[in-house]
């Protein structure tokens, strides 16, 4: 990981969109910060395409989707994206993927058995807000779990057939084939006709995220960016970003906005 700073102005200015993580790489310590969603406006206003891609719920990311200065979501680690269109007055949303008949009983045995095995986890505050995936809270409102724990959880999901990915906060699970790589891909082709398998234009764009469920993205990006405490969870990135900001979480964001808005003025 090389520090932002050294990305060539000449590569920034190329930059014609931004996929971002949002826990702990938009937010700080949960919250959205007026620097980080100015940074987002800004984008927004300069042209450079913005996309959250998330594994917060489907409830959350209506809300994203109609409210925030962005192009879309994707929501859920994969499992939909949703798209408003202001002039329309209508929120388009698309699943991926076909999810079991009996999800929701399976989600709910698979939760009790994981709350009844590791002590002091908890189902996040926003499963609620939740379609298609089980969210596993391991530090956001219960206290930090030791690795072990979180290990534990992961390994019950698949155990049970889901795809388990750890975020900053969370563990998630789902059933189906698809991750935020896999969704993005398909979004990008279908919603706005960009053919991410181009590798000239894979290079127009810049993810930055900062937790393992973002390994996906860091590979398949190579103007990928990782926020300082990307760091946290060195020792379990299978692919780790090109770039690294000197701050942490939405700090880093707006660093990496400021970065991209001084290329477009150069």
């Amino acid at each position: 990981m090389r520090p932002l700073a050294e990305l060539s102005s000449q590569v920034r200015s190329r930059i014609v969109g931004v996929l971002a993580d949002i826990d702990d790489t938009i937010t700080s310590d949960g919250r959205l910060t007026a620097a980080a969603y100015m940074a987002l406006e800004r984008l927004y206003a300069a042209g450079i395409m913005v996309i959250p891609v998330t594994g917060r719920p489907a409830g959350w990311c209506d809300h994203i989707a109609r409210m925030w200065p962005v192009d879309a979501v994707i929501g859920e680690n994969g499992a939909f994206w949703m798209r408003y269109d202001g002039k329309a007055k209508r929120l388009r949303t698309v699943f991926v993927g076909q999810p079991p008949a009996d999800r929701q009983s399976r989600i709910e045995a698979i939760a009790a058995e994981i709350l009844a095995a590791v002590p002091g986890c908890a189902l996040a505050s926003d499963q609620f807000c939740r379609v298609a995936d089980l969210a596993i809270d391991f530090c956001e409102d219960v206290a930090p779990l030791p690795r072990a724990s979180v290990d534990a959880i992961v390994q019950r999901m698949e155990a049970a057939g889901m795809r388990a990915k750890v975020s900053s906060i969370h563990v998630n699970g789902w059933f189906g084939d698809y991750d935020k790589l896999s969704t993005t891909r398909r979004m990008q082709a279908e919603e706005f006709g960009i053919s991410l398998e181009n590798p000239v234009e894979r290079e127009r764009w810049i993810f930055v995220g900062d937790s393992p469920n973002d390994v996906p993205m860091f590979g398949f990006f190579p103007n990928s960016v990782g926020v300082a405490n990307v760091l946290d969870f060195a020792d379990r990135l299978e692919a780790t970003p090109a770039w690294i900001t000197g701050a942490r979480s939405g700090a880093g964001f707006v660093e990496l906005a400021e970065a991209l808005l001084a290329a477009r003025k150069a």
